[in-house]
């Protein structure tokens, strides 16, 4: 298991259909869960699904990386299949990930085959886990939430229930990842629509329900449960989420030490104390990091709508890339260009060319730093392959890019 390197551009088989977890892996699976999770003293409340036999379509909650163990615990007795991304199918292998119950997908990239495929999952009577958000929390909140998941429910038309671990972002924040932190974990799963209400219900009432019930804020969780995150280097990896001074407004000059979080254009310095709040050294003002993170969007919005209302909204970057189109592994492509306008992302390399309209794609995958080995990068998509974009580039940041994509989508 790990990162693997092929040459072979083979699109992955999407249309295979998924089968269920392996019978004889089970015992390993919740083994395993039961081990990542003891550590850090998961309370599981399951009161909601009492008596829920599947099928049933699980909506959940993507915190950390705690969610993989704490979902088969949640489901426990029952097998689950997961709508997970194409990622997985590499590093663990394909006959191993099949086995953990994994329908493939790529990120942000509409596919009716994976829509087939969940559905297939549940005439199996088998619950399927999804999780909309597609990607790690940045900063501890919700993330872009699929405006299609009320006809999903509809087409699934099965229960629908709800799935959130808090404490997984805290735990292992997606900014220093490899590095955990002695958090407690608190999972939740209850029943939000039965058949008969998903049958009655609009398909705008259920989105709207499920939005409710998918929002979250890891450091209310924090400041609710008094938790104490006392490790040293609990700020280090800040600067990648919080690129922008709150003090002199200067983007990409944001560093991180210890517990502090520094801009070295005007020596600005914030405390991540141990409660979670950023005290601002200077004043004593206490900032929360979400707030700050929807400050740098807004920022982000405003300078973006300026610069097109100009004709002056183009970027480019150089970048390192790698595609992944199958299980075998990633392939090489060497240097490149990503460009970026009001339209579109375009990726340069030899001869080739690739474009990404903002209208197909709803976000953005940001990547801090891929697996401990690549760095900032970004990943865009299409149905037949992946790309991994890598920039060292001073002014390339991933959360920027980002809320540039997630907007202009929002704005087709």
């Amino acid at each position: 298991m790990g990162i693997r390197y092929t040459k072979d551009m083979t699109p992955f088989d999407m249309t295979k259909s998924p089968s269920k977890q392996y019978f004889f892996l089970m015992p390993l699976i919740w083994l395993a869960a039961l081990i990542d999770t003891k550590r850090l003293g998961l309370k599981m409340d399951k009161s909601g699904i009492k008596g829920l036999k599947p099928p049933y379509l699980v909506i959940a909650t993507h915190q950390g990386p705690a969610d993989y163990s704490g979902t088969p615990l949640a489901l426990f007795p029952h097998r689950g299949i997961y709508v997970s991304d194409m990622e997985g199918f590499m590093y663990y292998g394909k006959w191993l990930y099949r086995g953990l119950g994994c329908i493939g997908k790529r990120r942000f990239v509409s596919d009716i085959t994976v829509v087939k495929n969940m559905k297939h999952a549940l005439e199996m009577k088998q619950p399927v886990v999804v999780y909309p958000e597609s990607r790690h929390s940045n900063v501890g909140t919700t993330a872009y939430i699929p405006k299609n998941l009320g006809k999903l429910c509809k087409f699934m038309d099965v229960p629908v229930v709800i799935f959130t671990l808090y404490g997984s972002y805290l735990a292992n924040p997606f900014w220093d990842e490899l590095n955990t932190r002695k958090v407690p974990l608190e999972g939740k799963i209850y029943k939000l629509f039965d058949k008969k209400q998903v049958r009655e219900k609009s398909a705008e009432g259920i989105q709207e329900a499920v939005e409710k019930a998918l929002a979250y804020n890891e450091y209310k969780y924090q400041n609710d449960r008094k938790i104490k995150i006392t490790e040293p280097k609990r700020a280090e990896g800040l600067h990648k989420p919080l690129y922008i001074c709150r003090k002199c407004g200067t983007r990409y000059k944001m560093r991180s030490y210890g517990s502090t979080l520094r801009c070295s254009a005007c020596g600005k310095e914030f405390l991540l104390r141990e409660d979670g709040f950023l005290e601002d050294k200077g004043t004593g003002e206490n900032l929360m990091i979400p707030d700050w993170y929807e400050w740098e969007r807004g920022m982000e919005i405003d300078s973006a709508n300026l610069l097109i209302s100009m004709n002056k909204f183009k970027r480019s970057f150089p970048v390192t890339i790698e595609a992944l189109p199958n299980h075998k592994g990633f392939v090489k492509l060497g240097e490149g260009v990503l460009a970026l306008d009001e339209n579109e992302f375009t990726v340069m390399y030899g001869s080739e060319i690739l474009h990404f309209p903002h209208k197909t794609r709803e976000s953005v995958q940001t990547e801090y730093d891929y697996r401990g080995k690549k760095g900032m990068g970004i990943v865009l998509s299409t149905k037949d392959c992946c790309y991994y974009l890598y920039s060292k580039a001073e002014d390339f940041n991933p959360t920027q890019l980002q809320f540039v994509g997630e907007w202009l989508y929002e704005s087709k």
